[in-house]
């Protein structure tokens, strides 16, 4: 399939700056695949859909505050940076923004005395995207840990396509509602943003129809946003991201996997973890991992019978996904009508429910 196939037209004003004032504000489109139906709600309603005995698939990963702002030491040249992996203590997977071209052993200063960082070398397997040089290693000197300085220092990784002035309150904002409710295991450098919708009140309705809740970790790293560059997706290589399932999570799936209840995901990510698992027996296998499972039209879904999701990027692999959930033809049909619709898109955007 050629990756012109996973295209379409946005009008700018569609991509939500801001998250609404309360998170099940948002609307929520409905996809049938049965009969190829489309019908729009809200999201407070989201729990109508839902019976006693259905399973919902949440992933827990916790943003943490990835995005540093520094200067080259030598220049004064502003240097933006988003950690995506720690490699060994004081040492970072890191993809950088530059006024100019970065050479190894460039030092980068920040705002906190004592903190600095050295460039000292280049992921050859990496090739950036738009916004970002190809992916660096990145040593930091500073007798505290690295996490310890990105809580005093360090900002929520937005999307770029979502702008902001960091002196500005909207920033402070991002710290709590670019975060799921339930999030709990830091390690994301992107938020599982199908979640975000949920309230405490949400999952309180759920719970009382009988719906059982599970929580699996994927942590969001390049492999989830990672631009597809190849003609034919086929051709295109997720990188590795962890996952997680605990052991009362995996009963849980198990359970309802054999029983033949609905298992409902909360997004693209929760529906990769759980894509990548096997169950033989009595056993879900394995616990944790790196999956670098990249699903897009023609992948048989074994155990995810129903996806929420949000509006996703063009030519992205989160809206193959999609694609292949939905049926590319719904898919499609389903994109245009939010746009007609004047949805909002991506992150901070409106919600799609496909049955």
């Amino acid at each position: 399939m050629k990756l012109s196939e996973f295209y379409y037209d946005l009008p700018k004003d569609l991509i939500a700056q801001h998250p609404l004032p309360s998170r099940d504000n948002s609307r929520l489109m409905i996809l049938d695949r049965k009969n190829s139906s489309i019908h729009h709600n809200t999201f407070s309603n989201f729990p109508d859909y839902f019976y006693k005995g259905d399973l919902l698939l949440l992933n827990n990963t916790k943003v943490f505050p990835a995005r540093l702002i520094g200067k080259k030491k030598n220049t004064g040249g502003k240097v933006e940076i988003l950690l995506t992996l720690e490699t060994e203590p004081g040492i970072w997977k890191a993809m950088i923004k530059s006024s100019g071209k970065l050479k190894e052993n460039t030092e980068i200063t920040f705002s906190l005395n004592g903190f600095s960082a050295v460039i000292i070398g280049k992921d050859k397997n990496n090739m950036g995207d738009k916004e970002y040089e190809a992916e660096r290693l990145i040593q930091f000197d500073s007798e505290e840990s690295v996490k310890t300085i990105l809580d005093k220092i360090g900002l929520t990784p937005l999307p770029p396509y979502i702008k902001r002035n960091h002196d500005k309150p909207s920033s402070t904002l991002d710290k709590e509602r670019y975060q799921t409710v339930y999030a709990s295991k830091s390690g994301a450098i992107a938020a599982p943003t199908a979640g975000l919708h949920f309230t405490e009140d949400i999952l309180n309705r759920l719970k009382k129809k009988g719906v059982e809740i599970a929580e699996v970790t994927l942590h969001v790293g390049t492999g989830t946003f990672k631009p597809v560059k190849t003609e034919f997706i086929e051709q295109h290589t997720m990188d590795p991201e962890y996952f997680e399932i605990d052991t009362s999570s995996a009963k849980k799936i198990k359970k309802a996997f054999s029983e033949k209840r609905r298992i409902i995901t909360a997004g693209t990510t929760p529906s990769r973890t759980i894509e990548s698992i096997d169950i033989e027996g009595d056993a879900v296998h394995p616990l944790s991992g790196r999956t670098d499972l990249f699903i897009y039209p023609g992948y048989n879904f074994r155990f995810v019978n129903a996806l929420l999701t949000n509006f996703h990027l063009p030519g992205s692999t989160l809206l193959m996904l999609v694609y292949a959930f939905a049926g590319k033809k719904l898919a499609k049909k389903a994109y245009k009508e939010a746009i007609e619709k004047k949805y909002r898109f991506y992150s901070y955007g409106d919600a799609m429910l496909i049955f």
